[in-house]
C-alpha cells in the first residue's frame, strides 16, 4: 500500500513539473507577435531559428546543428522526446541504427532491442519554401510537443523520439520576407525574384540520391547515418483541386526494389492518418488514384527514404498566408475508396490548413507509439530480407521478366513446342496460365540474376568521376569495400584500390536502384489511349548517367578488401608527378582536368588542347608546360588528375583562354539555369547571368563569347518547329514595383527583338549553346534541320502522338563523334538523359553548311533504363549537333546534358565549349 501511496506521489510530481514547464514554454504568439495559421503572416527563419532556441531550454528538446545550408545559414533539427529519453538519446540511437542495418543479429536480438528501443519519427517542413504550411506547422509542431500536457502528448513523448528537421532555411528568409515586405496585406505574395534555393529551388527535392547540395548531405546524414527513423514525413503542398490534402497510401507502380513490408507500412500508418481526419470532422484527404503521387521515384527527400526500408509519407495540402477557395470541382464530391470524405467548395485560411497538418502529425506519431516494437521490428526484417536477396541467387520480378515468359510462350507456340508441352500436362493450357517451365525459363536463368557485387576498376579513364559516384553511395550509408592488392574475378583481374559494392546489406534497394535500369512498366489511361504521366522521371541509373564502367558479379566474392569506414567520403588517389622540360599531358577523359585547367589559366600558366591523339591520350587531351608542375601537383594530390610526362611538345595544338560565359536566367530563378551555376562554380568557371533585357539591348559580342541557354529561354518556333517541353519564362511583376537591384530580370525573349541580336552575336563570332527546349533558336536562325518526330498526314508534319511515341525522362543510348570538338574526352557511346526531348534531322544541304551530328541514336532500341513507347521512332535521329554561323558556333543538344547536375557522363559536352 505504501508502494502505491509512493509511486502516485512520484506520477503527480512528474504531472505537476509538466504543467509548471508548460506553463513558462514561449507561445509563439508571445514569440512571434502572431499565432501560427494566421492570416497575412509569416514567420522568416531568423524569427524561427531563435525561437528553436527559447524551445531548447526544455528538457524535453535538444537542438542540433546539422550543418550549414548553401547560403551559410545553421540548419537545425529539433530532437524532441521525454526527459528521461533526452538523457539516453545515444542508446536509442545506438538501437535504431542496429535495427536499420541488421547486420550480425538475430530475430531474437531483433526483438529484444525492438522492445527496449524507442520508435524514431522524422517530421520535416520548408522544403520548397513557397509551401508556408510545411515551414509554420513545423513551428506549432515544435511548441506543441514542448508544452502539453495531455496524456496522448505524453505517451508520445515517452515511447517516441521525433526529429523535428527544417529542410530549407535559406528559402524560409527569403519567401517570408519578400511576402511581408508590403504594407498592404491583400498585395502580399510569394514572387521571389530568385530561386528560393541558392541554386536550385523545386530541384531541391530532387537531389537526395545524388546529394549535391549541402541540405541534402546534412538531411542525409541524420536520415541513413545517424538517426535512421523508421517513420518520416515530408510535408508539402498543393493538393489537387477540390481537395484539401493528399496522402498515402500512394498510386501505382511502385519501385520493384522495395520491400512489399515497406508498402504495407505505408498503408497502415496511410490508415492513422485518414482515420484521424474523419475522427476529428476534417474532409478532403485524397489517396491512390487520387492524386498522382507513386512511389516509383528515388530522389526525393520522402522517396529516397524507400530505398532504406524507412516508411516515408508525403502529404500534398491546400493553404496560403493569403486566405484561398477550395474550388467547386464535381467528380471530388463523390465518395469513392480514393476520396471517402469529400470536402466542399468554401473559403479557406491558413490556420485550417496548419491545424491539418498537426492532426496528421499526431496521428503519425500515435501510430508509432502504439506500434512501437512492430515498426522498430519491420525496419531489422527488411534490412534482413535485403541482405538474404543479396547473399543468394535472386530474380527480381519486373515487367521486363514477366513480358520475357509471355515472349518464350508465344514463341513456343508458334514454333508448335507450347502445344506438344501443354498436351503432356492432359490438354491445352488455357490462356491465363502456363506451364511452369517459362517461369524457370526466366526466373531460373542464371544469366538474369542480381549482382551479388559491383566492381569499380580503378583503371578506367576517369576514375575520379568514379570516385564522386562511390561518395553519393556513402552518403546515403552504403558500405563500401576496397581493394588493398589486386585481385582476379572471373579471370579479370582489378588492381589496388577498386572499389567493391557488395549487395548484402540492408540498404539494398538502393545499391540496385543505382546500378540497374529502372524498368517503368507500360502505363496508359486505357489500353490505346494516352500516356500516364510518371510522378517525376522513368529511368534515372546513377552509374550510367555518370558514366561510370563497372561489372556485375553474379555470385559472392571475397578478396583482399576492407570495409571502408562507414560514412566516411572518399578522395580520389594522389598521383605523383615528376619534373618534365617537355611539358605534361592531362587526358580529356577526365571530367576534373577542367578543374585543373581553370586553375592553370588563373594563374597565367598556357594551356593548349591537342586536336588529335598522343601520347595514348584521346584528342583534345590538355598540353601544359613545364612552368605549371607546382599547380599540377597540387591538382594530381587533391583532385586525382594525373599529368603524364609529354614525349615531345605536341604538334597541331591550339592555345586556349577563358571564355567569358553569360548563362541565361529570368526573373523568379530557372532550375536547370541554376544547376548549371552551381556546376560552373565547382569547375571554376567564371561566368555572369544575363536576362532578357541585356540581350535585346545587342552589342553582345563585345562582353561575351558565349552565352548558354539550359532547357529554357528561347521562344517557341511555329508549329511543328520543335517537340520538346519547357518554357521561357514570363515577364514577371510590373519592374516599378520591385527593388532596383531586381528591374533589369524582368522580361522574356521574343522572336521580334531577341533573337536578332543572338544571331548578330553568332554573326561577330559568339558561341551559342542550348539544350532542351531552348534548341528552338536553330529554327529561328533558319539552320537546315527539322523535327525528326513527326510524321506527315494530310500534306502537313503533325508531332507523332503520345499513344504511339512517349518518353517521360529515361536513360538512352547514343552514338558520339569525339573526333568533334564538342565532344573531345567522351566515348563513342554515352547514356544521355532524354526528357520528351527534341531530336533532329539534318537535311541534305546541312554537310555543305558544315553541320555536324555530335550524337545521334544509332538502333532502334537505345532505352538503357525508365520507359521509351516507340523507342524506334529514334533511330537515326539526330541527339545533338554543332552548326557554324558567322563568325560563331551554334550548339544545339536535345538531351538534358546537364540534367540535375546528375550525368557527369556528358558534362564534357557544355565544358568543352567554355573555352576561346
Amino acid at each position: 500500500m505504501k508502494r502505491i501511496k509512493n509511486y502516485t506521489f512520484l506520477w503527480l510530481l512528474c504531472l505537476w513539473q509538466a504543467v509548471t514547464f508548460a506553463q513558462s514554454v514561449p507561445t509563439p504568439q508571445s514569440h512571434f507577435g502572431f499565432s501560427i495559421g494566421d492570416d497575412y503572416r509569416l514567420a522568416n527563419y531568423s524569427q524561427t531559428e531563435a525561437y528553436f532556441k527559447k524551445l531548447a531550454e526544455s528538457d524535453r528538446v535538444k537542438l542540433v546543428d546539422i550543418g550549414k545550408t548553401e547560403e551559410g545559414r545553421t540548419q537545425y533539427m529539433l530532437i524532441i522526446t521525454s526527459p528521461e529519453n533526452i538523457k539516453k538519446l545515444d542508446e536509442y540511437k545506438s538501437i535504431s541504427t542496429k535495427l536499420a542495418y541488421a547486420e550480425g543479429l538475430t530475430d531474437e536480438d531483433a526483438k529484444r532491442l525492438a522492445s527496449t528501443g524507442k520508435a524514431v519519427v522524422w517530421i520535416d517542413g520548408g522544403l520548397h519554401s513557397t509551401e508556408m504550411v510545411g515551414t509554420h506547422q513545423l513551428i506549432e509542431m515544435a511548441y506543441q510537443l514542448t508544452s502539453k500536457t495531455d496524456e496522448e502528448t505524453l505517451r508520445i513523448l515517452d515511447d517516441v523520439i521525433v526529429l523535428l528537421t527544417h529542410a530549407n532555411p535559406d528559402g524560409q528568409e527569403l519567401v517570408s520576407n519578400w511576402y511581408m515586405r508590403n504594407s498592404d496585406e491583400t498585395k502580399r505574395a510569394m514572387n521571389t525574384p530568385v530561386l528560393y534555393h541558392k541554386y536550385i529551388g523545386h530541384d531541391n527535392n530532387r537531389d537526395f540520391y545524388m546529394v549535391n547540395m549541402k541540405e541534402s548531405e546534412n538531411m542525409n546524414r541524420q536520415l541513413f547515418l545517424e538517426w535512421m527513423p523508421q517513420v518520416m514525413y515530408n510535408h508539402h503542398q498543393s493538393a489537387p483541386a477540390g481537395a484539401v490534402v493528399a496522402g498515402p497510401p500512394y498510386t501505382d507502380p511502385f519501385n520493384y526494389n522495395i520491400d512489399p513490408l515497406l508498402m504495407t507500412g505505408i498503408d497502415a500508418v496511410g490508415a492513422s492518418m485518414i482515420n484521424r481526419l474523419n475522427v476529428e470532422d476534417k474532409p478532403g484527404f485524397t489517396r491512390m488514384k487520387g492524386s498522382p503521387f507513386s512511389t516509383w521515384y528515388n530522389g526525393g527527400l520522402r522517396t529516397t527514404t524507400y530505398f532504406h526500408n524507412v516508411i516515408g509519407l508525403l502529404t500534398e495540402i491546400i493553404g496560403n498566408p493569403t486566405p484561398m477557395e477550395v474550388p467547386l470541382v464535381p467528380e471530388r464530391l463523390v465518395p469513392n475508396n480514393n476520396t471517402p470524405n469529400p470536402v466542399t467548395p468554401q473559403k479557406w485560411h491558413f490556420k485550417q490548413s496548419i491545424d491539418y497538418s498537426i492532426s496528421l502529425n499526431y496521428a503519425i506519431l500515435d501510430y508509432a507509439a502504439r506500434h512501437r516494437e512492430q515498426v522498430l521490428y519491420n525496419i531489422y526484417k527488411m534490412g534482413k530480407n535485403s541482405i538474404a536477396k543479396g547473399s543468394k541467387d535472386y530474380w527480381q520480378l519486373t515487367p521486363r521478366n514477366i513480358d520475357q515468359i509471355q515472349a518464350n510462350y508465344e514463341a513456343d507456340m508458334a514454333s508448335g513446342k507450347a502445344a506438344e508441352s501443354a498436351e503432356s500436362l492432359g490438354g491445352r493450357m488455357p490462356s491465363s496460365r502456363l506451364p511452369d517451365s517459362y517461369y524457370e525459363s526466366v526466373f531460373a536463368n542464371p544469366e538474369k540474376r542480381d549482382a551479388r557485387a559491383y566492381i569499380l576498376s580503378a583503371d578506367q579513364a576517369d576514375f575520379p568521376t568514379a570516385v564522386k559516384f562511390i561518395n553519393t553511395l556513402v552518403k546515403n550509408g552504403i558500405f563500401i569495400d576496397k581493394a588493398t592488392a589486386d585481385f582476379t574475378v572471373n579471370g579479370k583481374q582489378y588492381p589496388k584500390g577498386s572499389y567493391i559494392v557488395k549487395t548484402d546489406q540492408a540498404f539494398r534497394p538502393h545499391i540496385i536502384d543505382m546500378f540497374e535500369p529502372q524498368d517503368y512498366p507500360n502505363d496508359f489511361a486505357y489500353p490505346g489511349g494516352p500516356p500516364t504521366r510518371p510522378y517525376d522521371v522513368a529511368g534515372w541509373t546513377l552509374a550510367y548517367q555518370m558514366g561510370i564502367d563497372f561489372d556485375r558479379i553474379l555470385d559472392g566474392i571475397d578478396g583482399p578488401f576492407e570495409r571502408l569506414p562507414h560514412g566516411v567520403l572518399e578522395v580520389p588517389p594522389a598521383q605523383s608527378v615528376s619534373t618534365s622540360s617537355k611539358g605534361f599531358l592531362i587526358s580529356s577523359n577526365v571530367n576534373n582536368a577542367f578543374i585543373v585547367v581553370n586553375d592553370l589559366l588563373k594563374a597565367n600558366v598556357e594551356v593548349h588542347r591537342v586536336q588529335q591523339a598522343t601520347d595514348g591520350l584521346p584528342a583534345g587531351s590538355f598540353y601544359v608546360p613545364a612552368k605549371g608542375l607546382d599547380l599540377l601537383k597540387q591538382a594530381a594530390a587533391e583532385l586525382g588528375v594525373q599529368a603524364i610526362l609529354a614525349s615531345r611538345v605536341p604538334a597541331n595544338m591550339v592555345k586556349i583562354a577563358p571564355a567569358r560565359i553569360a548563362l541565361f536566367d529570368n526573373y523568379g530563378g530557372s532550375m536547370p539555369s541554376g544547376w548549371v551555376r552551381w556546376m560552373l562554380e565547382q569547375y571554376h568557371f567564371g561566368f555572369n547571368l544575363i536576362f532578357p533585357q541585356e540581350i535585346d539591348g545587342g552589342n553582345l559580342k563585345e562582353k561575351y563569347d558565349i552565352i548558354l541557354f539550359i532547357e529554357s529561354g528561347i521562344p517557341p518556333f511555329g508549329r511543328g518547329g520543335m517537340a520538346g517541353r519547357g518554357g521561357f519564362g514570363g515577364r514577371g511583376p510590373d519592374p516599378a514595383d520591385l527593388p532596383e537591384e531586381y528591374r533589369h530580370m524582368v522580361g522574356s525573349l521574343t522572336a521580334e527583338k531577341s533573337i536578332p541580336q543572338l544571331k548578330a552575336f553568332l554573326d561577330a563570332g559568339g558561341d551559342i549553346l542550348t539544350t532542351g527546349s531552348s534548341t528552338a533558336l536553330a529554327y529561328h536562325l533558319g539552320l537546315p534541320v527539322k523535327n525528326a518526330l513527326v510524321e506527315t498526314i494530310d500534306g502537313v508534319e503533325q508531332p507523332i502522338p503520345g499513344e504511339r511515341f512517349y518518353i517521360p525522362g529515361s536513360v538512352m543510348r547514343v552514338k558520339v563523334n569525339p573526333a568533334i570538338d564538342a565532344a573531345w574526352g567522351m566515348s563513342e557511346d554515352a547514356d544521355v538523359i532524354f526528357n520528351s526531348s527534341p531530336v533532329f534531322d539534318l537535311k541534305p544541304e546541312a554537310s555543305l553548311q558544315g553541320i555536324e551530328a555530335l550524337a545521334w541514336f544509332a538502333t532502334d532500341k537505345p532505352l538503357r533504363s525508365g520507359w521509351a513507347w516507340g523507342q524506334n521512332y529514334l533511330e537515326d535521329g539526330v541527339a545533338a549537333f554543332k552548326a557554324p554561323v558567322g563568325k560563331g558556333n551554334f550548339y544545339a543538344y536535345g538531351p538534358q546534358i546537364t540534367y540535375r547536375a546528375q550525368p557527369h557522363g556528358t558534362f564534357k559536352f557544355l565544358f568543352n565549349t567554355l573555352y576561346q
